[in-house]
């Protein structure tokens, strides 16, 4: 059960969140400084709101393993059924979870899960769906907006427990429909829960698929005492990596804390990142689905739009955010998508929305298909050069207007770029990107070549462009 939270100390007429929690994709914000059990009760008073004011009856409500959480769920969903809704418990769970109660429960008509997703463990915030789209951006201003003027609705909501663990796994087990279990049976499998919220269901998964498999971290625990749930930072890939390399496993999958993204392993102890993993994924799909429409963020490697193609797909380059992919999935009718992070997204025989836990079976079901372990098919893929994301503040200066000048003045020397989100510069040497964040205050780059040198072409080429506006990276 969820922490009591103190009606009196939670209830009020109006509520003026702190600016930092308003962000583009979510709302998160730091325990106990911008984030309290009060943002938590305005937040579901101003979501009945907007969901009442679309029709809407029901609401789905999940939470992460974070120390924080119960506190901010019992506040949050005080909050809805005094804004007139009801509400569907679905207790601790990871995002895909509610997702997919959103998605197949019936009746409901919006979802928000707790969740500081990969944040620090003393980070907190919420993600949203309503009418199975995508809650971002002009939406969460407006919540804002609702909330400091108290324009909400009034009702006295009923609330109900579910359980769709069950279902759920049995769901996402359909993505090895065809498989056959001989394929599978011979693998030795790692499943790094990272302490996430992810950990109790990939307990109950890997009881149901064949093969061995060793799990670390499944039990929950918002200290994070083993590493720090997030798949895209290499040290938090240590464990799978080791037993990788002691013989105990042939690959390991890694989730972040909330569930919705995937870190790779393979035989060989590397890293299989986002656009490496949507390569694979989108091959196998290549292979039943020609012509697919697939989207990749902008962050990702030329390979996945040039393999895409050269397979007969069509390939679209997305905004980075879980959020906005979402939301262009459904405007293009792409069947797949994904991004650097580690989101990836199934639209073609699936909701639409990024899941790891399925995306994991996907990607069983990719290379049983394609007849290749994961670690022969990152063989097959190019060598390149690319950076990490490279973030960095600058003090005093605006990120967006920072971008917008670097393209001006790219524009006006005639320069090859696309604009999709920022400035993704091409040249002989390859590509470098240049972006503001969406969720710190910070520029962030990256750039691939096919040489060594090239990449060093690139990343002076962009300190160049940066110098021009009076800014050293």
């Amino acid at each position: 059960m969820a922490e009591r939270v103190a009606p009196a100390t939670v209830r009020c007429d109006r509520h003026r969140f702190d600016p930092s929690l308003l962000r583009e994709y979510d709302m998160r914000g730091v325990w106990g400084e911008t984030l309290g059990p009060r943002d938590a009760y305005a937040l579901g008073r101003s979501f009945a709101t907007r969901v009442r004011r679309a029709g809407g009856t029901c609401v789905a409500v999940g939470y992460d393993g974070r120390l924080s959480s119960p506190a901010l769920e019992a506040a949050l969903v005080m909050g809805l059924v005094e804004g007139g809704v009801d509400v569907r418990r679905i207790g601790l769970a990871p995002t895909p979870l509610l997702y997919y109660a959103v998605a197949s429960a019936g009746e409901v008509d919006g979802g928000i899960e707790v969740t500081g997703s990969h944040n620090p463990k003393n980070h907190n915030g919420f993600k949203m769906d309503l009418g199975g789209q995508p809650f971002f951006g002009n939406d969460i201003l407006d919540l804002g907006r609702i909330a400091a003027e108290g324009d909400w609705s009034v009702g006295s909501g009923a609330i109900e427990d579910i359980d769709l663990a069950a279902a759920y796994c049995t769901r996402i087990l359909h993505a090895l429909d065809g498989i056959d279990p001989a394929r599978i049976e011979p693998l030795r499998i790692g499943w790094d829960a990272g302490n996430g919220a992810a950990g109790p269901l990939i307990e109950r998964l890997v009881a149901q698929l064949p093969g061995q498999h060793v799990l670390f971290y499944t039990t929950v625990d918002g200290h994070f005492p083993h590493h720090h749930p997030d798949p895209t930072v290499a040290e938090n890939l240590g464990d799978l990596i080791a037993a990788v390399a002691q013989g105990e496993i042939d690959f390991g999958f890694a989730f972040d804390g909330d569930g919705d993204r995937l870190g790779v392993v393979d035989g060989r102890g590397r890293i299989l990142w986002g656009d490496q993993l949507l390569l694979i994924l989108a091959q196998d799909l290549m292979a039943r689905r020609p012509g697919s429409l697939i989207m990749a963020d902008v962050k990702s490697s030329q390979m996945v739009f040039d393999t895409v193609t050269a397979l007969g797909g069509k390939v679209l380059m997305a905004p980075t955010g879980h959020s906005l992919i979402k939301s262009g999935m459904k405007q293009s009718g792409a069947v797949l998508a994904g991004e650097m992070t580690g989101h990836l997204f199934f639209a073609d025989d699936y909701y639409g929305y990024d899941d790891a836990l399925y995306a994991a079976l996907r990607l069983l079901a990719a290379s049983a298909r394609l007849g290749r372990s994961l670690t022969a098919l990152r063989d097959a893929m190019p060598e390149t050069h690319a950076t990490p994301d490279l973030r960095f503040a600058v003090p005093g200066v605006d990120p967006f207007a920072a971008v917008a000048q670097v393209t001006a003045l790219l524009a006006e020397a005639g320069m090859a770029f696309d604009a999709t989100d920022g400035a993704r510069v091409t040249t002989p040497d390859g590509w470098w990107l240049l972006r503001a964040s969406n969720t710190q205050a910070m520029l962030t780059a990256r750039a691939e070549s096919p040489t060594a040198a090239g990449l060093d072409r690139l990343l002076a080429d962009l300190d160049a462009w940066l110098a021009r506006i009076g800014i050293h990276r």
